[in-house]
């Protein structure tokens, strides 16, 4: 029977239970780890009847955390949260080199993070890194620098890393690791590049377009700040909420006109992106659009030879039918940017492929017409 338990103890469901356990106090932050040491065995005392004192045979060493088989430890600081990781990093050495492996942050960069950065954040964040001569993000000579700020900040207010020794930096969170990504992030230091949906709180002017942003996250709001940089003047828009965000689907910067590779393909209903401005000196924003019948086209698909017109009509039905807004042409075969300073500017053109991109389009469009 001793046998049997023993082997039941040791079992994949005991470590998965436990560890299940262990996750649920270390995120709610009911104990601190460094305290969890805990006497594999009791004591064995002998009481003599002549004495007040008792004698103590036997005295296990107590045995901590550490102790966990390495499947077990693993286990639960896989489900840590980043909270829960950032407290368990403070507690020795040898936990917070574990507590800060990639491979452990890398998993809650994607859940948070991952539909909103990408390859402009990651190399703006790799030139940022590559700027920095000292070789961590937490200096000892300055404390009130960047970790000095987040640690003041929900929901990080509780998390105090601290150096063994003043002289030795390399026990601080390393500036090229996921993890410092991601405190960066949540903390609001990075400013990192993305695109907002309906700028300026959708104004009328910016209905149904996506427009670049140097976006900055507040944690206690769960929201974004954005500086967008049109001509003469930097504007800033306040509480933009995460639906109105999206990573750039083009690594085209906003003053440079796509490459657009769909021209041949385009139909009539086609969902299109196209870039727009306002004149030479703006930079460009994505505008949506479908792509129309020609005027002579009576829309019947037997007959419908659009697609074999090098002129395509496409049309932005926000806009008051009439509106010079509503339809503009552009040459499939000679395409570049059209346009004048009475109109604005089109230029390059992508093709949504992706139903998502399409119905996330239509979840923005306007309660009612725009003039």
């Amino acid at each position: 029977m001793k046998g049997e338990g023993r082997v039941l103890l040791l079992g994949p469901w005991f470590w998965e239970e436990f560890s299940t356990f262990l996750v649920s106090w270390f995120n709610k932050g009911r104990f601190a780890v460094s305290l969890f040491r805990v006497p594999m065995k009791m004591p064995l005392k002998k009481v003599n009847l002549g004495s007040r004192v008792p004698e103590i045979l036997e005295e296990e060493e107590p045995s901590s955390l550490l102790d966990l088989p390495e499947l077990a430890l693993e286990c639960i600081l896989e489900r840590l949260s980043p909270a829960g990781l950032c407290s368990m990093a403070g507690v020795c050495s040898s936990l917070r080199d574990r507590c800060r492996s990639d491979h452990l942050w890398e998993k809650h960069l994607k859940q948070k993070w991952g539909r909103l950065i990408g390859e402009a954040a990651y190399k703006e964040r790799q030139c940022h890194i590559a700027s920095r001569k000292r070789p961590s993000l937490l200096d000892q000579s300055d404390q009130k620098g960047f970790l000095g700020s987040l640690i003041s900040m929900w929901p990080f207010s509780w998390f105090k890393p601290k150096c063994e020794s003043r002289s030795k930096p390399a026990t601080c969170v390393p500036v090229d690791s996921i993890m410092a990504l991601y405190l960066s992030l949540e903390s609001g230091k990075f400013w990192f590049p993305a695109q907002v949906y309906n700028r300026e709180n959708g104004h009328v002017g910016f209905m149904l377009s996506c427009y670049d942003a140097q976006l900055s996250y507040d944690s206690k709001t769960d929201t974004f700040k954005a500086r967008y940089s049109p001509f003469a003047r930097r504007t800033i828009e306040q509480s933009i909420r995460w639906e109105r965000l999206r990573a750039p689907p083009v690594d085209t910067p906003a003053n440079v006109l796509h490459t657009s590779d769909c021209l041949s393909d385009l139909k009539p209903g086609d969902h299109i992106e196209i870039q727009w401005r306002r004149s030479k000196e703006f930079p460009y924003g994505w505008w949506y659009a479908v792509v129309g019948h020609q005027e002579f086209c009576d829309r019947n698909e037997n007959r419908c030879r659009c697609q074999d017109n090098d002129m395509v009509v496409l049309e932005f039905s926000q806009y008051t039918p009439g509106s010079r807004w509503r339809r503009t042409i552009i040459n499939r075969k000679d395409h570049r940017e059209v346009g004048n300073e009475a109109d604005g500017f089109y230029a390059g053109i992508r093709k949504l492929y992706k139903e998502e991109e399409i119905l996330k389009w239509k979840q923005l469009w306007p309660n009612q017409i725009v003039d």
